[in-house]
């Protein structure tokens, strides 16, 4: 064994504690660490030859690298759809470092089980029925692409068509009709095949983006009886808009086509008794994504991906072979999802979820979404700010007042980030340079969003 390595071994609960020490000091800190940091150090660092141990590896980083470190998981990081860590979540995801266990399959460990338990959990906490089975992957791009690709199978089922066997060239060209997609629909789309061409949107309703049904129930006629997958919404990025599932799903006693829902972050209305109507209808989906770093505010990566035909998920993705063995009724993850060697993503969640309930996490969601309306409201009533659409849920879709152009919109927004007191991500709205602020980190308070408005009327106030 290497020296270095028979040091580390004897020397580990002493590193651990220091470890611990390290991200305890930057957790403390958090709160008022600035929210975006200049980024790379410098120049790239030859790779050591002997190497200076964990304890020389720590005292490097934390001179070289964790000052660059942003504070991404603190509270008035609104960018993007962003969670945070809570503490059980934490201790979760270091267990499962340190257990280490490859959830491939269930050969000589609980890890899978404990999966499908989380799994379980999930599904009543989003209101979808036992038909519903479901397998953690890395995010919503990959939880979009495994049920685009269950999709996929299906059209290939009403064809006569098997696709794991015979190709896309004997499947032919797939129509996926949706309102507002997400990018990385069409992203999945390229990825399996079906070409990022095959979508076509759908006419929304007026000032929204929620897909216009009779329209989508036109484009269906269109089809002419040829089965179709739509991709409806449980929550869009800009203006957090939901399409009205019942009555898409209803469309499907005149037109065949598969449902998917992509409710990376929409599915946690369910935990709001004021919100749970938007996402009314879920349980009827097809195919249903969610993402677990949003809202559940568990570490990077985590997501689950839900579906009613979990044997064409196996049709797509089994991976049989001697040594992994053929899919049963009760299929090894393996053969439900693009990875083979998996990471244990449930264990966090099933922290999480152990440590604070149902209750505790609708009170995040719900505080969450009391400090994004106080602060839509706040900027609807300011002169030098334009409320673009309603807040429905989590996230404020703004702009500057008049006619801004993009330039001015960077300008506010590269302001607000060197001030180090938050940050927010661009968007363009109905043809308007425009601003998000997404609140979906368990941290943020009141505090919190009185001082991410102060940072934007500075940034707007500056010559």
């Amino acid at each position: 064994m290497h020296p270095r390595l028979g040091e580390d071994l004897a020397r580990l609960p002493d590193l651990l504690d220091a470890v611990g020490d390290r991200a305890a000091h930057v957790l403390a800190g958090l709160a008022d660490r600035p929210v975006v940091t200049p980024g790379a150090p410098g120049p790239v660092e030859p790779l050591p030859d002997e190497g200076s141990g964990t304890d020389g590896a720590l005292k490097l980083f934390a001179q070289r690298w964790e000052p660059g470190f942003s504070g991404s998981a603190g509270p008035r990081y609104l960018g993007f759809v962003t969670g945070g860590a809570t503490p059980a979540a934490l201790a979760g995801d270091w267990l499962t470092a340190a257990f280490d266990q490859n959830v491939s399959n269930r050969t000589g460990s609980a890890a899978a089980d404990l999966e499908q338990e989380t799994i379980g959990w999930l599904r009543g906490l989003f209101g979808l029925g036992e038909a519903h089975a479901g397998v953690f992957v890395s995010g919503a791009t990959t939880s979009n692409l495994v049920g685009l690709a269950v999709a996929r199978e299906w059209v290939g089922e009403r064809r006569g068509v098997s696709v794991t066997q015979d190709g896309l060239a004997a499947l032919g060209p797939v129509d996926v009709l949706s309102g507002a997609a997400h990018s990385s629909i069409g992203k999945a789309l390229s990825v399996l095949g079906l070409g990022r061409g095959a979508l076509r949107q759908v006419r929304t309703m007026d000032g929204r983006e929620a897909v216009d049904v009779a329209a989508l129930a036109d484009e269906l006629a269109a089809l002419d009886g040829r089965p179709a997958v739509v991709v409806a919404n449980a929550g869009t990025v800009n203006t957090v808009d939901f399409d009205d599932l019942r009555a898409i799903a209803a469309l499907r006693e005149r037109y065949p086509f598969w449902l998917h829902v992509d409710a990376a972050f929409g599915a946690f209305a369910a935990l709001s008794p004021a919100h749970a109507h938007l996402v009314d209808g879920l349980d009827a989906a097809d195919s249903v994504c969610v993402d677990l770093h949003k809202w559940l505010n568990v570490p990077y990566d985590a997501a689950v991906q839900f579906t009613r035909r979990r044997d064409l998920q196996v049709a797509a993705f089994h991976n049989a072979s001697p040594y992994l063995g053929a899919p049963t009724g009760d299929p090894d993850p393996v053969h439900l999802a693009p990875e083979n060697s998996r990471r244990l993503r449930a264990l966090p969640a099933w922290f999480a979820l152990t440590a604070y309930g149902r209750a505790g996490h609708r009170e995040i969601v719900e505080r969450n979404c009391a400090e994004a309306a106080r602060l839509g409201a706040s900027l609807a009533a300011d002169p030098a700010f334009r409320l673009l659409a309603p807040v429905r849920l989590n996230v404020v879709c703004f702009t500057l007042a008049g006619r801004p152009a993009q330039q001015d919109v960077d300008v506010l927004l590269r302001r607000v980030a060197a001030s180090g007191e938050a940050f927010l991500t661009p968007t363009v709205y109905d043809g308007v340079p425009a601003v998000r602020a997404a609140f979906s980190n368990w941290r943020t308070t009141a505090t919190d969003t009185d001082r991410v408005l102060a940072a934007l009327r500075a940034a707007a106030g500056a010559s």
